[in-house]
């Protein structure tokens, strides 16, 4: 757990969380887009790991499917363009979260549940990599588990 010296910069780490939180909610890109480091998907970390479960389920219909497959469209900036052009709306809500910081880098750990029109499509356990620069803490890198309900067994 990050010390006590730098309760300001777990505070505004928090901030971006939030901030993240409801620029799905409001489909805002451009306070979305200024969360992370850059505004190029190549230079943003972003990757999934399918749960096993889902992953056995996946491979009935493609057979070559691995856990953490790097999908170039798969990126952070996909993420906000599916949830503004969703009619429905789009939210992900996030518990147990951490983070730990020097001041200077952060991590933060974090449940995550994603909604779409109020159900439960997917759900697991996502990082982040913050670092603050000059405009304060953006996102660097994004790593994820993809739980949904073929890991629950259902069908």
């Amino acid at each position: 757990m990050a010390q006590a010296t730098h309760a300001s910069d777990v505070a505004a780490i928090e901030r971006v969380v939030e901030a993240f939180r409801t620029s799905l909610i409001q489909k805002d890109k451009p306070a979305y887009m200024s969360l992370f480091f850059s505004d190029k998907p190549e230079d943003i970390g972003w990757q999934f790991v399918s749960e096993d479960r889902r992953l056995v389920h996946i491979r009935q219909t493609k057979p070559d499917a691995i856990k953490a497959r790097q999908i170039p469209s798969n990126n952070f900036i996909a993420l906000i363009d599916g949830a503004v052009a969703a009619k429905e709306p789009r939210e992900e809500t996030f518990s147990n979260i951490t983070v730990d910081t020097d001041g200077e880098i952060a991590s933060v750990a974090f449940d995550y549940t994603f909604l779409a029109n109020g159900q439960k499509t997917n759900w697991g356990k996502e990082m982040w990599q913050l670092v603050r620069t000059e405009k304060g803490w953006k996102i660097f890198s994004v790593v994820y588990t993809i739980r949904d309900k073929w890991s629950e067994g259902e069908g």
